[in-house]
């Protein structure tokens, strides 16, 4: 199954929302720990209103990934380098959407001169940031009252590390 990559659009928000809440649901068990508490928390704030302004948000790149008319797949990362939101849906899962959404940011972070790109990942998906040349940096805590893993990855070219060269 071939995903297509693509610029996030106002359109996306709604079914992006949708696909969201079960990946969060489905896949992050191992964070969540099935904790209505938590869970609801979580998902609070994943409201397709919220989704399109975070889309609009002129300092993301965020995109989607597509299967036919289906969102499958969705990343947004601050022009600091910094994934603020990677999920995709359970049925995608290890059919290679991941890796292409996480190397569509990866090019963006070049072509905007970043040496490094960060992330709190969920327990569930720290191996998938490892597979994949991320190094842990340590734990962190969440809003919604998770553990998280900071994790980094330096990207080939000039400058510091930080953002600027």
């Amino acid at each position: 199954m071939n995903a297509v990559i693509r610029a996030a659009t106002q359109a996306d928000a709604a079914p992006t929302c949708r696909m969201l809440c079960r990946s969060i649901s489905e896949c992050c068990a191992e964070d969540h720990r099935n904790d209505a508490t938590i869970l609801a928390a979580w998902l609070g704030n994943k409201t397709p209103e919220n989704v399109a302004s975070w889309f609009d948000c002129p300092s993301h790149h965020s995109i989607v990934a597509c299967t036919g008319s289906d969102v499958v797949g969705v990343a947004i990362m601050t022009r600091q380098g910094r994934i603020v939101l990677f999920y995709i849906a359970p049925e995608v899962r290890s059919t290679g959407t991941g890796k292409a959404l996480l190397d569509a940011l990866e090019a963006e972070a070049k072509e905007w001169g970043l040496r490094a790109i960060q992330v709190a990942s969920t327990f569930s998906a720290r191996h998938f940031y490892e597979r994949h040349g991320f190094d842990y940096c340590g734990l962190t805590r969440t809003a919604f009252g998770t553990d998280a893993v900071s994790l980094t990855k330096k990207l080939p070219g000039k400058g510091c590390g930080c953002g600027r060269q």
